[in-house]
């Protein structure tokens, strides 16, 4: 049974509230352009509908509280309840106060940054950006105002990705106005050292790359890919969507990377999904500081102020300091576990994901890139079994998928993330799960999921002919 739209429950004349009349007063200031020709298109129900319409939504909804999420280089972890506290506390604030009555946020502000600068291994940072792919572009961004700084920008055009990262590195590198060409990955799945010798020259500006990379493996020659892009003056940039692997025991910094992004939206417990809001940290090393967007929070003598004076920065990434509230929940995080705990909650998303790994190739499954996994790991299924008709496979069995056909590496790829915060039972189960699919007849599989709200959605045709609001039935 398809779920009504709260505008299918619309009904003229019905209200839950009474708006205050419109008086002459609350339109003064208002130009006559922006004011309202029609009444707004509202449902119209009363609040027992309203109410019950949206607390039935809510429980039809997939998510971290509700189910086991392994999305692949996604790290959908369970988001600690006591950040809601925390969040609360500076409710009351707006952007527009003075510095001098918001000491306590910039406070934060400037310790969180301390304390991912101490975790990456960086210099300075900056916490504007509002999401992963918005870090990569502002990361791109500082990257090309230093090359431009040096009288370099015109002749360094060129953007290295490996072929197996993530797909907004090539984007971002594109909209940043680079030219990308892609890095092939050896038989043990990590960049192809030669082959990237091979396109190293002063026509570089960047190599993307992350570490553990999108297969879930380390690059143990990331010291000799540094060293090759330094003699060649290439600055190395660093993905931070896999940082769950080894904060606090390995820092991007320490292997050479001139730039980080950090996701506090994966890594560090703060929300994510449906579109946000994210946050997406920048450090850099100290050559680049000076490039970093404005302002920046800086400690002096008289408390903790906005340090607009950086006459080389990029300029601003975002309206204000950035999504305020998800700063606050990755301070409570990093402050909750402190050094020891982050060490400990990386180690179990690798022994997580190795476990898992292991009890999937026990079912049946292949691990076609089969090294010592860190965080995550791509699978295969047999020969024969599609990977979509698995993935709506597991809808009915009541798992949310993992990633599926990426990095494109992989025929059939199912890529895989447990994270740190799923118990070894969960993990069973959903590999028992995995191993039932593959007992199902074709025409099951082919037909799944069948007691969802929704069923087999038609994704082609929804990518194509979008229909983004209700009125678009019409």
């Amino acid at each position: 049974m398809s779920y009504p739209l709260i505008f299918e429950r619309s009904r003229p004349g019905r209200r839950g509230l009474r708006l205050v009349e419109e008086t002459p007063e609350a339109t003064r200031y208002i130009p006559e352009k922006f004011l309202r020709k029609a009444p707004p298109r509202l449902p119209e129900v009363d609040e027992l509908t309203l109410v019950r319409h949206y607390t039935g939504l809510s429980r039809r909804q997939v998510g971290v509280d509700t189910t086991f999420y392994p999305l692949g280089s996604c790290t959908m972890k369970y988001n600690p309840k006591l950040h809601e506290e925390a969040v609360r506390l500076f409710a009351d604030l707006h952007p527009y106060q003075d510095p001098r009555t918001v000491q306590g946020a910039l406070e934060l502000m400037w310790q969180l940054s301390e304390y991912l600068k101490a975790l990456t291994g960086m210099d300075a940072i900056t916490l504007e950006p509002a999401a992963g792919a918005h870090g990569e572009l502002t990361g791109i961004l500082i990257i090309r105002a230093y090359h431009e700084d040096r009288g370099e920008g015109r002749e360094r055009r060129l953007v290295l990705v490996p072929d197996s990262a993530h797909g907004s590195n090539p984007a971002t590198a594109s909209m940043a106005g680079y030219q990308v060409k892609e890095v092939p990955s050896g038989p043990d799945g990590e960049v192809d050292l030669e082959a990237l010798k091979r396109e190293l020259g002063p026509h570089v500006a960047a190599i993307m790359l992350t570490n553990p990379n999108t297969l879930g493996l380390f690059e143990r020659r990331i010291l000799e890919i540094s060293r090759v892009s330094k003699e060649a003056g290439v600055q190395l940039y660093y993905d931070g969507a896999n940082l769950n692997a080894i904060m606090g025991w390995a820092r991007p910094g320490d292997m050479g990377f001139d730039v980080v992004h950090l996701n506090l939206h994966k890594t560090f417990t703060v929300p994510h999904g449906g579109g946000g809001p994210g946050s997406g940290p920048v450090g850099v090393k100290a050559h680049l500081a000076p490039y970093l967007p404005v302002p920046t929070v800086e400690r002096g003598e008289e408390g903790f102020y906005l340090n607009f004076d950086l006459p080389k920065s990029i300029g601003r990434v975002r309206s204000f300091y950035g999504n305020f509230l998800a700063l606050v929940r990755a301070w409570a995080y990093i402050r909750t576990l402190g050094l020891k705990g982050l060490k400990k909650a990386a180690a179990l998303s690798v022994l997580n994901a190795r476990y898992l790994k292991e009890l999937l190739k026990e079912k049946g499954y292949k691990v076609p890139y089969d090294g010592p996994c860190m965080h995550e790991f791509v699978a295969q299924p047999p020969q024969g079994f599609r990977t979509l008709d698995l993935a709506k496979g597991l809808l009915e069995m009541g798992f949310h998928p993992p990633t599926v056909y990426f990095p494109l590496i992989v025929k059939e790829a199912l890529m895989i993330e447990p994270t740190e915060t799923e118990s070894k039972e969960t993990l069973e189960a959903f590999a028992e799960a995995l191993g039932e699919l593959l007992q199902k007849p074709r025409e099951w599989l082919e037909g799944a999921p069948y007691t969802t709200p929704v069923r087999r959605l038609d994704e082609v045709r929804a990518n194509k002919y979008p229909k983004l609001t209700y009125f678009d039935r019409e």
